[in-house]
C-alpha cells in the first residue's frame, strides 16, 4: 500500500494489486476515506467526509494528480 504524498493531515495512497481498475488514489484523514479516479478527476466513493469537506480534497487530487499518475503507472504498469 504505497504511500504517495501526506499533507495538512491528508494520506493519498493506492493498493498495489489495483491495475485491475483505472488510475486513482486513496485519501485517508482520521477515519474518514475517499477514492478519486484521476483521468478524469472524479469522486469515486467516500465514507465518513461531509460533502462541505470534499471540496478541499478534490483540490489537493487535482493539485497533484501528475505526482499520482506517475506514481501509479511507475508502481502498477507491467
Amino acid at each position: 500500500m504505497p504511500t504517495v504524498l501526506r499533507t495538512i493531515g491528508y494520506r493519498f495512497y493506492f493498493y498495489s494489486r489495483e491495475n485491475d481498475e483505472p488510475p486513482h488514489i486513496h485519501v485517508e484523514w482520521g477515519d474518514k476515506l475517499a477514492k478519486y479516479w484521476l483521468e478524469p478527476v472524479e469522486l469515486a466513493s467516500s465514507r465518513r467526509f461531509r460533502a462541505h469537506e470534499l471540496g478541499p480534497v478534490r483540490q489537493l487530487v487535482l493539485e497533484h494528480r501528475e505526482l499520482f499518475l506517475r506514481a501509479w503507472h511507475e508502481h502498477l504498469d507491467d
